[in-house]
Order: C-alpha cells, then sequence, then structure tokens
C-alpha cells in the first residue's frame, strides 16, 4: 500500500479530532494447493489490501480496520475510529511509541523476500510428490493429503510521531499427512516444511517419507502405568515446553502480577551454560522484521544468559506501566492495540545429540506430540497430554499413547539440559530437551 495514502489516513485522523494516530497498510497474495489419494482436492487462492487505523484522544484510544480502502470507505472509517476513542476509557499507559526510539531507514534488508510465483500446476506437481511419497512407505493405508503453497505479504505502517516504514515478505510450503494402519489400529503421522525462499524447502519426496515413517513409527502405541521417569521433549515439540516462558515474561503479565517470573528478573532460572536467543534480523528468518509493529528500532535479545533471566519483553505501553523502555517486541494485526511477542526464538543446542540424550537417561519418555496444554500463570504448575516412545537401556523400546505429563514450570526449568539436534523449522526453535524425574500420568 502507498506511503502517500497512509500518510493521508493518519492527517485525515488528526484533522478529525485525533491527537495522535497511526496507519497500516497489508497486502496479501497467497496460493494453496492440496492433493488427496493422488486427486486435486483444494485449490485456494487469496488477493486482500487491508488498512488499520488506531487514533489517540488524550489518553483513550481506539482501533478499526476494513478492506475497502476507496476514499469514502477511509473517511467513515477515520470518522469511526475518532467517535470510538472519544467514548473509550481512559488508558494511562496509552501512546504511540516514543520518537527517541523508532527506527531510522534505510532499513535493513533481511532477505524476506523471494518474487518467485509458483504456477498451480508447479505447486500441485510438490503437493503430489509429498503425499505420493509418504503412501509409498511401508504400513500406509490411508491419506489425509499433501499440499504445497506460496505467499507474499507487504506492510507499510505509518504514523503521526513521524515514523514510515515497509517491508515484503513472502512464504513456501510443502506438506504430507498420511495414515498408517494394522488392523483397527490406526495412527497419523505428519511432516511439513515453511521458508521465506522457495529454493530453501526440503525435497518434497523427503518430506512425505518422513511422514508416513512417523505414521508407522505410531502403530502399537500402548498406555503406560503411572510413574516417575526422565523425559525428552523432542526438538519438533520441545518449544511446547518453553512458550510458557514468553507468556511469564511478556511486560503486560508482569504489569498485572500474573507471572509464575515476576520476581525472578536478574536470577538464575535456568541452568548454566542454557541460553534463549530472540534475533528480529535474523536473514531469512520466519520472524523477521527490520522494525517491530509500533515502529521501534529491534535488535537481537538475550532473553536467557547462562541461565539468568535478562530481560521482561516489552510493547510501548506495558514499558511505561513499569516504569521501562520498550524492547521493541511490540506485536500487532491490523485491529486491536498493540500485544507483545517475540520474533526468532531460539533456544541455543547443547552438545549431546538425542540419541546420546537418552543413553545419560537410560529408562524414560520421549515425547514427539503434545495437545491440551494446562498452566497456572501465576504458580508455573503446568501438566500437558502427549505421545510418544518408551525408551530403555537408552533404546526405543515401543510407542505409548494416552499419558499426561505434569510438573512445576520453575522446577522444570532449572533441571532442564538441551540436546544438539537444533533445526530452523519456523519462528520458534529448540533443540531436543531433556528433564529428569517428571511425573508420568498413565493408566
Amino acid at each position: 500500500m502507498e506511503e502517500s495514502l497512509l500518510a493521508d489516513v493518519v492527517a485525515a485522523a488528526l484533522k478529525a479530532g485525533a491527537d495522535a494516530a497511526e496507519a497500516v497498510g497489508a497486502e496479501r497474495r497467497a496460493l494453496g494447493i492440496n492433493v488427496r489419494l493422488g486427486e486435486l482436492e483444494e485449490v485456494e487462492r487469496e488477493e486482500s489490501r487491508d488498512l488499520g487505523v488506531r487514533v489517540f484522544v488524550g489518553q483513550r484510544q481506539a482501533t478499526v480496520s476494513g478492506s475497502d480502502i476507496s476514499a469514502e470507505a477511509r473517511a467513515k472509517l477515520i470518522e469511526r475510529a475518532v467517535a470510538m476513542a472519544r467514548l473509550a476509557p481512559e488508558d494511562p499507559y496509552g501512546g504511540l511509541a516514543p520518537k527517541d526510539r523508532l527506527a531510522q531507514g534505510p532499513f535493513a534488508d533481511l532477505d524476506l523476500y523471494d518474487p518467485t510465483e509458483p504456477t498451480p500446476e508447479s505447486l500441485e506437481e510438490v503437493a503430489r510428490i509429498a503425499e505420493d511419497a509418504a503412501r509409498a512407505m511401508p504400513r500406509i493405508t490411508n491419506s489425509e493429503g499433501g499440499s504445497a503453497s506460496n505467499s507474499s505479504t507487504h506492510w507499510r505502517l505509518v504514523t503521526s510521531g513521524g515514523f514510515s516504514g515497509v517491508y515484503r515478505a513472502s512464504g513456501f510450503s510443502v506438506g504430507a499427512s498420511v495414515v498408517a494402519g494394522d488392523g483397527e489400529a490406526m495412527e497419523s503421522g505428519y511432516d511439513g516444511r515453511s521458508t521465506r525462499y522457495r529454493a530453501d524447502l526440503p525435497d518434497a519426496h523427503a518430506i512425505g517419507q518422513e511422514a508416513g515413517r512417523r505414521a508407522a513409527a505410531r502403530l502399537g502405541a500402548r498406555k503406560i502405568d503411572s510413574t516417575t521417569a526422565a523425559v525428552i521433549f523432542e526438538n519438533r515439540s520441545a518449544m511446547s515446553l518453553i512458550s510458557p516462558l514468553i507468556g511469564a515474561i511478556a511486560g503486560p503479565s508482569i504489569a498485572r502480577g500474573t507471572s509464575f517470573l515476576k520476581d525472578k528478573l536478574h536470577q538464575q532460572i535456568f541452568a548454566k551454560g542454557v541460553n534463549i536467543t530472540d534475533n528480529p534480523h535474523k536473514l531469512r528468518g520466519l520472524g523477521s522484521s527490520p522494525f517491530d509493529d509500533e515502529g521501534v528500532a529491534n535488535r537481537a535479545w538475550s532473553l536467557i544468559e547462562d541461565g539468568v533471566l535478562t530481560t521482561w519483553i516489552m510493547n510501548t505501553s506495558s514499558a511505561k506501566q513499569l516504569g521501562l523502555e520498550t524492547t521493541g517486541h511490540a506485536s500487532r494485526g491490523l485491529a486491536g492495540a498493540p500485544g507483545v511477542s517475540t520474533t526468532n526464538l531460539t533456544l541455543e543446542p547443547g552438545t549431546r545429540t538425542q540419541a546420546e540424550l537418552m543413553a545419560d537417561a537410560g529408562q524414560g519418555l520421549l515425547i514427539t506430540s503434545m495437545f491440551g496444554p494446562s498452566l497456572n500463570g501465576n504458580t508455573g504448575d503446568w501438566s500437558v497430554g502427549c505421545a510418544g516412545f518408551w525408551f530403555e537401556d537408552g533404546e526405543m523400546a515401543y510407542p505409548v499413547a494416552e499419558i499426561t505429563v505434569a510438573g512445576n514450570l520453575i522446577d522444570i526449568y532449572g533441571r532442564l539440559i538441551p540436546g544438539s539436534d537444533l533445526e530452523f523449522r519456523g519462528s520458534a526453535n529448540s533443540p531436543s530437551l531433556l528433564v529428569d524425574g517428571l511425573a508420568i500420568a498413565g493408566r
């Protein structure tokens, strides 16, 4: 969306009575293809142009958004936003980002945009290759489909505080999901990857084979007795153990006093040697951006350094409430005030492979999927349903299902040992994680 159009929206909002305003323009194009059992099942195409407006009248704010960007629609959007703001309750911590914290152009080129536009036929071929490879694996009896997609986004922010910034990003993905069968028993398996550049995608055939392998490996899953044992969280699902940490160190949670880590800043949370970083400027990163969603200059952070919690993550509002400065972690869509999120979150790898972690533990549970997590945000008490594999003498023994793992996250984080098998599969990534002596609820 053109800078001049957004600048006109901001100027019109000020003229309509706003004391401050910002406008966000987002354009998206996407094409997705799904095949199932060798037949084309779905073609989904999206083309959209959307506008979001946030205005302040004193300390009162409102946000509105719409997909009609004609002059008449924009005027109505602005009128509604200002009227809503006048009726909103005062927010003593509301406001645009401080001018001295705004990012200054020219912005770093983070190599986020691949102009390649695959044809529907080429995407269908990729989806077929992935599904065919998965269906050809031993013990596969059915398919939930193969998929391939590409997308591009164009995101621009203009504020009355003097900020104007834009960036483009692309995305490419391939995936397959199949079902393995043995008598009446059935298990599903999935594999897929997303990247900024098409050339960075793994081979579709290999993706399909891994989906088939994972499905077949789950056959014969059994329940186990409740016990206490070592638990290894596979790298693909390990971030589910770390994501509550991010919520607990987010400025809004700290300001509300609803975090189990609210008194832990600059304290040892993890064992020495554990490091968690967040880098918005990672080249081709799936969470990368040259500035945050308030236009604030962002940078890399070591959130956990040698096991020590070093900072809260904050946007402008939560930073004001805490008497601190924003860390450049504002995140927003077109509607609603900015929240807080990480960018490219990474738990840095250790030195032991997953097999070596199993050997170290001897006996225990390898978790490969998790669902239905439960968290008491005030205490850190956490539990999650999961499935995976029981291992004995450091070797895989049999698949297990219908089990729950539980513990207190402060205790879990303090005993966590990272493996060496870090893979960058999304915007938050971790190696496999070993935690000794967790409660496992089975039959």
